[in-house]
């Protein structure tokens, strides 16, 4: 085996706790959040785990989580790279608006569509195609080094933008990958190979 990878969601915000679609609109975490991504860190260190480095979007939900799993970890000063490739899926018009009332002014079926179709955009968004074509090459060319070199390597950021990894990682297709669910501050633990294959793959639940 080659190294680890640690995939965490960022803790739950005040748009996921209001129901609203969120992209790169920037909320804080709300206090179940806070919780979530200290626990985190928690999971972390009863395995055994430290990174070496630290990968997080531009935005702050994932910033933050990052922050208190190394706080946890006591590893506040780890290097940590931010980039907005890791940011969350962009829902252009749809950032913003409860997902009811979304539901509301363009049809159930409509919004069921942009939010679990593979590659439908909602409008002046991204789909998940979309958000996996800058997940996609950052992780390979930035991040998989790493990982390759033996590294730890934690990344905190979003549901989409992990998904897409998961879907790379996993060897998903897009109608697989749209019915999974990742849970908000519960880490994924890959050991990979030296050829970049999966080894193993462990979700550290409570």
């Amino acid at each position: 085996m080659s190294g680890t990878l640690v995939l965490v969601r960022h803790g739950q915000s005040e748009w996921n706790l209001k129901n609203l679609f969120t992209g790169w609109r920037d909320p804080g975490l709300s206090d179940k959040g806070h919780e979530e991504a200290r626990a985190a860190g928690d999971r972390l260190k009863a395995h055994g785990i430290r990174p070496d480095i630290a990968f997080t979007s531009v935005l702050s939900r994932a910033i933050v989580t990052n922050d208190h799993i190394l706080e946890v970890l006591g590893q506040s000063d780890l290097e940590t790279i931010r980039d907005e490739a890791l940011n969350e899926r962009d829902y252009g018009d749809l950032a913003g608006l409860n997902k009811d009332d979304a539901r509301a002014r363009w049809g159930e079926e409509q919004v069921h569509v942009w939010r679990r179709s593979y590659d439908v955009p909602p409008p002046g968004g991204e789909s998940l195609r979309d958000t996996g074509a800058r997940v996609w090459p950052y992780y390979l060319h930035d991040i998989q080094p790493h990982v390759l070199r033996g590294e730890t390597v934690l990344v905190s950021a979003h549901g989409n933008s992990l998904r897409a990894l998961v879907m790379a990682l996993d060897g998903l297709t897009g109608a697989q990958i749209v019915k999974m669910e990742i849970a908000t501050g519960v880490p994924i633990v890959y050991r990979l190979n030296a050829d970049s294959t999966v080894a193993s793959k462990e979700t550290l639940e409570a």
